[in-house]
């Protein structure tokens, strides 16, 4: 991917509950137990990307943050999940593990997103306060 422009973080995590759903569906679930797992998984892995468009939408800054840290909680649940299928030799980690690595980078992502954003907010408010101070 040799000079091509990052994905867009609403593509990524869109992708992302793609692959959720794919592995949901091809999981056998005979079992009460894999069944609840997947069940769990299915709504946290498909939130994320939910969570991440409708923070477009945001009617502030504030809720734009709002809204990622409620996709980075269900990240962490879906990263939770996927490690338990692993840990629980439901599936082989093999096949898990780019999923798993998936999930950590848009942790990652994600994170610095509300970092920097809730940095900006500070930031702004600050020169705000300096300019009304000015203005008197």
């Amino acid at each position: 991917m040799h000079g091509t422009q990052p994905q867009p973080i609403t593509e990524r995590t869109f992708e992302f509950a793609v692959r959720i759903v794919k592995l949901c569906q091809a999981v056998e679930t005979k079992s009460t137990v894999s069944r609840a797992i997947i069940n769990q998984l299915v709504r946290s892995g498909t939130s994320v990307g939910a969570n991440v468009e409708e923070s477009q939408a945001g009617q502030s800054r504030a809720d734009f943050v709002h809204k990622l840290e409620i996709a980075l909680k269900e990240l962490r649940e879906t990263r939770y999940w996927l490690r338990l299928l692993v840990a629980a030799q439901l599936i082989p980690e093999a096949k898990l593990q780019s999923l798993i690595n998936e999930a950590d980078e848009l942790l990652k992502i994600l994170s610095k997103i509300i970092v920097t954003t809730k940095k900006n907010r500070k930031a702004k408010s600050s020169e705000d306060i300096q300019n009304s101070k000015f203005k008197k």
